[in-house]
């Protein structure tokens, strides 16, 4: 604190008028501000006194100087003290007994009540040579918490910190042991009781062994079954999916949705190379509430190499709608399946008499192609519950039903209701459709040909040709490649003319 002399002798300045102070002004017990600084009158010498009383000014009383902390707090440490009666405990005794002696206690927090809240394990250790606790949070892999090791350090724990009198000052932050009558002791520690430590719960569930002894020596406690509180295993929580918008592919578009980085979804390409090519084909009509939809035909084509369904309206001549493709290449999910599980269509649902969903719009199997029975039952046990496409196949085959119809649809086979003895018309049938739909791509279908016909001698075996056929989808029956095989000639070796088979089916 500077001393001395503080302002120098000069004019004082009274206000921002340009008065300034006066001996008349100065009384005693008044407040007068120099330059910022405020002092206090308390009194004045004799001379001063005689003079104001002499020049008429009265004088107030004198008051006195505050007392000095300092001084006061010395004059208080050496006046006498009364002493508290000292306690009998002894603390040496205790820390002879105790030390190394530590109750320990494992219990949890149940915070799954607030947001983002979870139940986490703690353990409460006493140290009996003190009585101070200390927590201790144990960690688990990838929890995402800090590894501290200590949750609350090691301190006496007051039962409520908040119950204090009345008189204790408000300010005070700190409380002392004058205000806190009530701290933890290893009494109020038990199995299964909830312990309120700094507005926190608490749940005691288990102790050590060394634990059980010193309660049930100490206190003559015996219950010691410790508490089931394992998390309850809920499952896993499964990932809402959106529905289905109809973009794209359903599980191009289902990978959006589990990833940031989309991955392409993985194709069978086994599948793909065995059953290239084969495709099942169906007819149905389509079954709606509108009379003018009523009756419309269409062929559904069920491609085995990825499961995905083609359906193709036939042009019918003055019916007033689009014919062409009606559905382009996509997988058919049924009504009943789910984002998380969808169900397909496939040929054990496509029997005759059968009703499918086609994004809203109801189709009925009437037909299926004679390809497609005599690939079911050969491959039956790939196709399990196929057993009633094949049945209602058969049926229909038996009674003599079907279509008959005449129209043909481009990449589908022939279906032409045949009678012994019109096979030539029936040649020229083909030829027809052949030229309409131009299917055939006939440079593939004679270098095909020349495969086979290592020799160079222009013919080639009659299975051999079957076979290319075949392989190139050529759209014909049994009976109509047999009447093409005796329309081109065969000779005694049962070889053919490639070359003359490719003119019957060329148009000039």
């Amino acid at each position: 604190m500077p001393q001395g002399k503080l302002i120098k002798r000069q004019r004082l300045p009274k206000n921002d008028q340009g008065d300034h102070w006066h001996w008349k002004d100065l009384n005693l017990d008044i407040t007068l501000t120099f330059y910022g600084k405020i002092f206090h009158v308390i009194n004045c010498d004799a001379w001063t006194s005689e003079f104001m009383a002499s020049e008429g000014i009265e004088l107030n009383q004198p008051s006195t100087i505050p007392p000095d902390p300092y001084i006061e707090s010395r004059k208080q440490k050496a006046a006498l003290k009364d002493f508290k009666t000292p306690s009998d405990f002894d603390k040496l005794k205790q820390f002879i007994e105790l030390d190394r002696q530590v109750l320990r206690f494992y219990c949890i927090w149940d915070d799954r009540s607030n947001m983002f809240g979870e139940l986490r394990p703690y353990i409460i250790q006493y140290y009996l040579v003190d009585d101070t606790v200390e927590i201790c949070e144990c960690h688990e892999p990838n929890d995402g918490r800090d590894p501290f090791p200590i949750f609350l350090k090691r301190q006496r724990l007051p039962k409520n910190r908040y119950n204090v009198e009345s008189s204790f000052p408000s300010v005070v932050m700190e409380l002392s042991n004058n205000e806190i009558k009530e701290w933890f002791a290893p009494v109020d520690f038990k199995i299964g009781q909830t312990v309120v430590i700094y507005n926190r719960p608490f749940l005691i569930y288990d102790c050590d062994e060394f634990t059980r002894q010193y309660l049930q020596k100490k206190f003559g406690i015996t219950d010691f079954t410790p508490l089931d509180v394992r998390r309850n295993d809920r499952g896993t929580v499964r990932k809402e999916l959106p529905p289905y918008n109809g973009f794209g592919s359903l599980e191009d578009s289902l990978q959006s949705c589990l990833s940031l980085v989309p991955q392409p979804p993985k194709k069978d390409f086994i599948k793909m190379l065995e059953n290239d090519h084969k495709i099942l084909r169906f007819e149905a009509e389509m079954d709606s509430v509108k009379p003018e939809d009523r009756g419309r035909r269409f062929i559904i084509s069920y491609r085995l190499a990825d499961d995905m369904i083609t359906i193709y309206e036939p042009p019918v001549r003055n019916s007033g709608n689009v014919s062409g493709k009606f559905l382009e290449r996509t997988r058919v999910t049924k009504p009943s399946s789910t984002p998380e599980n969808p169900q397909f269509y496939g040929p054990q649902d496509l029997h005759i008499g059968a009703t499918i969903q086609v994004f809203s719009h109801r189709f009925k199997i009437t037909d299926a192609d004679d390809f497609v029975l005599r690939y079911l039952e050969a491959y039956k046990d790939d196709f399990p519950g196929c057993e009633r496409t094949i049945e209602s196949i058969r049926n229909l085959k038996a009674s003599g039903g079907g279509s008959g119809t005449k129209t043909s649809v481009k990449g589908a086979p022939m279906r032409v209701q045949r009678t012994p003895g019109d096979l030539q018309a029936l040649l020229k049938e083909v030829k027809t459709q052949l030229k309409k739909n131009n299917y055939i791509n006939f440079n593939s279908l004679t270098e095909a040909f020349l495969q086979y016909d290592r020799n160079r001698s222009g013919t080639i075996d009659i299975n051999e040709l079957k076979k290319v056929c075949h392989k190139q989808n050529l759209p014909l029956d049994d009976d109509l490649m047999a009447a093409l095989i005796n329309e081109c000639g065969v000779d005694e070796n049962g070889q053919i003319s490639h070359a003359g088979f490719m003119k019957f089916l060329t148009w000039d």
